[in-house]
């Protein structure tokens, strides 16, 4: 089993024990997307530490979105609770790389790609370039930011 899983798993009894409702229905909640994820397909399987930390990445973004749309909707006490849950998710996910940190791999990546093709990559090349900032990235930067980011390296 992953450590990540059996470490969510301790933590929530843990939570649980400690009558920490907003921690054990984070942790309870997060788990289950996990349990969903291995039993999707066609066959039942464990994941990775890896494919654990997509799942709260994924379950992360969740709680941010619906965070914004509750304060959207003026429902304050629902958005504060979905950052609570976020903040409890953002403890088992890597720290998150900042802004010059991401340009550099960026800039590592567009250099790459540059030196395969033998010319400096255009929007069309955008793919390639994504999918080297990606494989370094690894779930510590969200696909938007990195987009972004390599938008703006092509476009400059």
């Amino acid at each position: 089993m992953a450590e990540l899983k059996t470490r969510l798993q301790n933590d929530l009894t843990v939570a649980m024990k400690a009558r920490e409702t907003v921690t054990a229905g984070a942790l309870r909640m997060a788990l289950t997307a996990v349990t969903n994820e291995e039993v999707s397909g066609k066959q039942a399987r464990e994941l990775s530490d890896d494919e654990v930390v997509k799942v709260l990445s994924r379950e992360a973004k969740k709680r941010k979105e619906a965070a914004e749309a509750f304060d959207g909707a003026g429902r304050t006490e629902k958005a504060e609770l979905e950052r609570q849950e976020l903040a409890v998710l953002e403890v088992y996910l890597p720290k998150q790389l900042d802004d010059a940190e991401l340009a550099s791999i960026v800039d590592k990546a567009y250099d790459a790609v540059a030196a395969q093709l033998g010319e400096a990559p255009g929007q069309k090349q955008m793919g390639q370039v994504m999918k080297a900032v990606n494989a370094e990235v690894a779930g510590r930067a969200e696909g938007g930011r990195v987009a972004a980011a390599v938008k703006a390296k092509l476009a400059g």
